[in-house]
């Protein structure tokens, strides 16, 4: 990768401090005391989203919060009204979940944009960074809601839902101080966005295994939920001879092996039984109706629908040849998006500028990003986390790898190159 600017900053530890101190402000935002939880549209929402607003304009950005409650930082480019690249993440969280999830990604994008301003950098474009709300969905059980609507994509009907206090998604974003008869003019249009990138920590294990800071992601998992109940026939433990049984359970525990079995027979695909309920439930009784989950994602949605076949063809027989009844209902379904292979290149050329290795590896967990590809290009940077453990409180990225991350962002975004350059 050629440079056309000098590198803002050859040392990660510039950008290393001040991320840490920020993302320990943030981790102190609470709804609860002894964890992190921090929804969409609370009052901790907005005092993350007033922190961040402080940040950005002593980085040099024009601050505005759009109607759905997104906090947006523009760092005009050589010439006002220049279209804009972005840079994002989100500042809401899962309940009791970590602090480096999303805000790692806005505050890298904040800690770059100031060192520009600092070394009087301009570029041909704008650069915006975009603080999203409700990336997580914890408090009205959706997600994307900000990039949706920055995308126009987002979905009216969503404003009607209800939280845990009977709340409405309308009524919480008037009490927040937003418009909901605004929220079509928050969408951007396609000519006044270059691209999308977001740094995200990986929420898996392999670059800690392969021994990196940073990865290039390739693709965001496509995602097939299902709910399966199985249907048999409840009788007494003792009395019931084994050739007759229509045990519900061991049907469930078959498919169970089967979603293994499916999920391993391609490259980039996971599957997850995460809830098992058993009824009657009682020692002894043979369970005559079982109901379960299924979380089958690939980076390919070919690969995911061909797994997901060669499954529903295995139940189907485990229901005929144990004389159960097996239903199952299809409760979400999100296809998957594919990097810009333009921005895998440029964050490859970045991440060697920088001194370390390349790795490419797909996102098994959803991102902004997804939503953002209605939009526009999309590019992901992966960082290393402990034990790849995320959504929860011991959820970790060290000084250095937060440092060496934005330094890469940094690189990316001073030497952005259109598709037609790159």
């Amino acid at each position: 990768m050629k440079a056309r600017y000098p590198v803002a900053s050859t040392a990660s530890t510039s950008f290393a401090a001040e991320i840490i101190d920020r993302i320990e402000v943030l981790g102190a935002i609470s709804e609860a005391d002894g964890m992190l939880t921090r929804r969409y549209l609370t009052a901790e929402h907005r005092r993350a989203n007033d922190a961040v607003r402080g940040w950005m304009e002593a980085a040099g950005m024009a601050v505005r919060e759009d109607a759905v409650g997104n906090i947006i930082g523009r760092y005009e480019g050589a010439e006002p009204g220049a279209a804009a690249l972005m840079v994002g993440s989100h500042v809401d969280t899962v309940i009791d979940g970590g602090k480096y999830d999303g805000t790692l990604g806005v505050l890298s994008g904040i800690a770059c944009v100031a060192a520009f301003n600092e070394a009087g950098q301009r570029f041909p474009f704008a650069i915006e960074v975009v603080g999203f709300g409700d990336e997580d969905g914890a408090r009205f059980q959706s997600t994307f809601l900000g990039s949706r609507a920055i995308a126009g994509t987002f979905d009216h009907t969503i404003l009607t839902r209800l939280d845990g206090d009977g709340i409405s998604v309308a009524e919480a974003m008037a009490a927040f101080g937003l418009d909901t008869g605004a929220i079509d003019g928050a969408a951007y249009g396609r000519e006044n966005v270059l691209a999308y990138l977001e740094l995200h920590i990986e929420q898996g294990p392999v670059l800690e295994q392969q021994g990196l800071a940073v990865g290039v992601v390739t693709a965001i998992a496509g995602a097939t939920r299902l709910s399966v109940t199985v249907t048999g026939e409840a009788g007494h433990a003792g009395t019931v001879p084994m050739a007759l049984r229509r045990d519900a359970l061991a049907a469930a525990s078959e498919c169970v092996l089967a979603v293994e079995l499916a999920a391993s027979s391609g490259t980039d695909m996971v599957g997850t039984v995460g809830k098992l309920a058993v009824e009657p439930g009682a020692l002894n009784v043979v369970p005559g109706r079982v109901s379960f989950t299924i979380d089958f994602r690939a980076a390919r949605d070919d690969d995911r629908n061909a797994g997901l076949a060669a499954l529903r063809d295995t139940i189907d027989q485990i229901a005929v040849r144990r004389s159960v009844e097996i239903v199952t209902e299809v409760v979400h379904e999100a296809g998957s998006v594919q990097c810009a292979s333009h921005l895998m290149a440029q964050i490859s050329g970045a991440i060697e500028a920088c001194g370390h290795p390349v790795l490419h590896l797909p996102s098994g967990a959803g991102h902004d990003a997804m939503a953002m590809a209605d939009l526009t290009d999309v590019g992901m940077i992966f960082v290393r986390c402990k034990g790849g453990i995320s959504h929860h409180p011991q959820e970790s990225v060290t000084d250095k790898d937060a440092g060496d991350a934005a330094q890469v962002l940094c690189h990316v975004i001073e030497n952005f190159a259109l598709d037609e350059e790159a």
